[in-house]
Parts: structure tokens; sequence; C-alpha cells
């Protein structure tokens, strides 16, 4: 027997559990807040345990409502990635396929969107179909063309724009490094001199890099501050804007806050000290794509762009 419940029940928990709000699912799934909550509730009563805990004016998951997000999420996206290639394909003529790109929520919203219209400006023949999510690119299972990931450094699967070298079916280019620092809201930073005033601030954590605060802290060589205590978020940019509101200090990726830190929302704290420093993680953000669609026109124009991008960030 398969025990499968309502879909609107299940997309509705996967909305708000990813944001944390019954208000964002709602307007995400473009139905009520009390909708969400009536599925939801349906859901919980469904399973027999409840997913979240409520408080005033938040919602958090419960321990088994991590689990069984993390358990949905990924065929859940897997389900509306086939149904768009599906619709896509019985509307499309020859030649007008899009091509599908996979990338993480918040590279996607902080650094791939706020550049969309360059590449359309650049190539408006060519349509993109972008799915995010946090699980790491299945190309086995998953019909994406193309991934943005991070990806440990393998010079035997990185390779220039044309002629890349081949290896498990797989082509790599790095875009982007990884550079890792604490950022915060400026009025918190005047009171930020050393690593020791951390203890009386906010650590601010998001669930996907949940090592970053310990990393930083050895690469910089200092200690005494308990990174087991804070705020933890499901994702980057929840934590981020976080930070921005001046809650806590969080851990930043350069090239994604590299707009936040030009117009002041975003500081880096400890300036002109010893502990002004980055965190280069050994992962950079990579290009991923099968070997098979190396020879695709589109796919390759969506490349070099993403390459050109990065270049110009001087982040690279």
């Amino acid at each position: 027997m398969h025990y499968i419940p309502s879909v609107r029940g299940l997309r509705a928990f996967e909305a708000a559990g990813r944001s944390l709000s019954f208000v964002h699912a709602a307007r995400e799934l473009n139905v009520t807040p009390g909708a969400i909550s009536r599925q939801i509730q349906s859901l919980e009563a469904y399973l027999g345990a409840a997913l979240f805990t409520r408080g005033h004016k938040r919602v958090e998951l419960t321990p088994l409502g991590r689990d069984y997000l993390a358990d949905i999420a990924a065929p859940l996206e897997r389900v509306a990635a086939a149904t768009a290639r599906i619709r896509e394909q019985a509307n499309a003529g020859p030649g007008d396929a899009a091509i599908s790109v996979c990338a993480y929520p918040t590279f996607a919203i902080r650094w791939l969107i706020p550049r969309w219209s360059k590449f359309y400006d650049r190539r408006p023949d060519i349509d993109l179909r972008l799915t995010t999510t946090l699980n790491p690119a299945d190309f086995e299972h998953d019909d994406y063309d193309l991934a943005i990931l991070v990806a440990a450094e393998d010079t035997r699967r990185d390779g220039p724009r044309s002629g890349s070298q081949r290896s498990r079916d797989l082509i790599q280019h790095k875009l982007l490094d990884v550079d890792v620092f604490p950022v915060c809201s400026p009025a918190l930073a005047a009171d930020i001199h050393t690593t020791n005033d951390l203890a009386r601030h906010t650590l601010i954590h998001s669930a996907p890099r949940p090592q970053d605060w310990r990393r930083w802290l050895d690469a910089v060589d200092a200690s005494g501050v308990d990174t087991g205590k804070g705020l933890h978020f499901e994702s980057l940019n929840l934590g981020l804007h976080a930070a921005i509101e001046g809650i806590g200090v969080a851990m930043g990726i350069e090239s994604l806050i590299a707009d936040d830190l030009r117009s002041g929302r975003l500081v880096r704290p400890f300036a002109d000290t010893v502990h002004d420093a980055a965190w280069r993680s050994g992962s950079p953000f990579h290009i991923v794509y099968p070997a098979e669609k190396a020879s695709n026109p589109k796919l390759t124009a969506f490349r070099d762009w993403l390459l050109d991008e990065a270049g110009a960030d001087g982040v690279k």
C-alpha cells in the first residue's frame, strides 16, 4: 500500500517549511494564509504528527517536520520539473526547447536573477527554465541541461570553453570562488572590534552551510566563541536578511553579497584587523553539464555568458 497524502497539503507544507512563513507560502501558491494553515493541519492529521510549532507571528519546524521536508523536497521538485518539461514539449515547435538550469536558491536570488536580463539582451532567442534546489543536481534522474553547484576543484574535469576534457560523462567549469567571512549591519559592526565581542552578539547560522563559522574562526586563529549558539535558518538568504535587519552576525559568501557590501546594507566587522580575513572553500561554484550536451549551441552560449559575468565581477 502506498501512503500518499494530499498533493495540496504537501505543496503547502514544502513552501511553508522552506520559508518558515505561512504568509510567504500563501503568496507563493496564490492562496490565503488560512488555506495554507488548513492544508498543513490536514497533513498533520493524516501523518499523526506535528510538523510545525506555532508561535506569535512565526512558525518553526519540529524535528519530524525537518526530516519530512528533507525527504519530500527533492521528489516534489522532480514532479514539478517533469511536468514543466512535458508541458513545454507538448507546446514547443522544433528547436524551441528551453535550456533547463538548476541552481541553489540563494545563488539564484543573489547572483543569477539580477543578471538575467543581460543574458536576454545578448541572446533573446534562447529561453531558460530555472529550478532551484538545495539538493545536488542529479543528472541521472533529473532532466537538467546545466547546473550551478558547489563542487570540489578537479582539474581533470575542468576545461576551457571549447574542447573541455570529459570524465564521468560530466563537464565542469569553475565559476566563482567561495570566500566566506562575517557580515552584519553597520550599526552592529560599530560594537564589534575583536572576535571576543562576538560573545555579546547573536551568531546567525544557515542549514546549507553549518560549518562556516567554525571554519572561519579556525582560519583566523580565534577561540572562545561558542558556535553552537545563535539563530538557525533554513537558507543562507534568510540568514543574510536577518543580518541586514541587525539581528546578528552572519557568514557571507563574497560573490553573493557584493551588492549588499557596495550599498552598505552589510559591512565586514573587524575592519583593518587581523580578523578581517576570508576563509576560502576548496569547493567553489561550478558550472556542470552532461558531456553529451556539450554540442548544444544554446547551452554553450549560456555557459559562456555565465563565465563572462563571473569574470566581470572580478571575484572569479
